[in-house]
């Protein structure tokens, strides 16, 4: 399959891509510049609530591919996003209790890419990410995905605290992975269940922590004290699976 390139330059493009109604993840803009077409950008931006990045000429020239970014550079989602009402929707067709894994802030593409695909084959119902701070539906990512981002859904969000806080509501528990958890065997996962995994450096966020239920550890006998991101979102994902299928 081939996926269209994600990055899109110059003033007049970049606004027609987000009129047209095109996802955009990150928009790079010059700083300090606040001329009216940038600033009709900008409120575009603001419109879509699309993340802001102000940086320097040498940084737009070292993303540039044209050398004619006129100050403003877009990277554009390969996939569109969903709902998170999708994802729920996704289970009730299914007649299965929700499964979600929630990304608090994983940077690397191929990472986030591997995440959908074992979701995919865990049987997850769908994945949500944050607008802010990590890897959006690149072209990338869906290589990595090996095809499952056409199957399963992926939602954004503006703050995953507020939205673990509104799924609780509708009765789903949340788990977040942490070296200083319950050993994951351990631990009830059954049911309506949203797994959280955190950034590859620094793990899950403090305030989302807070906010899951119980936190689970991986069981480690190495010489290392932690797995990739996406290697630790397979074993806990498939320990899931493992619980639900022997209910």
């Amino acid at each position: 399959m081939r996926y269209e390139e994600s990055i899109c330059e110059g003033r007049n493009p970049v606004l027609e891509a987000f009129r047209s109604g095109k996802t955009i993840d990150r928009l790079f803009v010059l700083d300090g510049c606040h001329d009216g077409p940038v600033q009709t950008i900008l409120r575009e931006a603001a419109k879509k609530n699309t993340y802001i990045n102000y940086v320097k000429k040498e940084r737009l020239d070292q993303m540039s591919e044209t050398s004619k970014h006129q100050g403003v550079i877009a990277y554009i989602a390969a996939y569109e996003y969903a709902e998170v009402s999708d994802i729920l929707d996704n289970a009730a067709k299914k007649n299965e209790d929700p499964f979600i894994i929630i990304l608090d802030g994983i940077e690397d593409p191929h990472n986030l890419g591997a995440i959908i695909r074992t979701a995919n084959l865990a049987g997850a119902h769908g994945i949500i990410i944050p607008k802010h701070g990590a890897s959006g539906l690149t072209a990338t990512v869906a290589k990595a995905s090996a095809g499952a981002i056409n199957y399963t859904p992926v939602a954004k969000v503006t703050n995953i605290s507020r939205t673990i806080e509104d799924l609780k509501k509708q009765g789903i528990w949340f788990v977040c992975a942490a070296a200083d958890g319950d050993t994951m065997y351990n631990l009830n996962l059954t049911g309506p269940i949203g797994l959280v995994i955190g950034n590859e450096g620094n793990g899950v966020s403090r305030l989302v922590k807070e906010k899951c239920d119980f936190s689970a550890a991986i069981p480690m006998n190495g010489n290392i004290d932690s797995l990739n991101a996406s290697v630790a979102t397979g074993v806990l994902a498939y320990e899931i699976v493992r619980q639900r299928s022997a209910k």
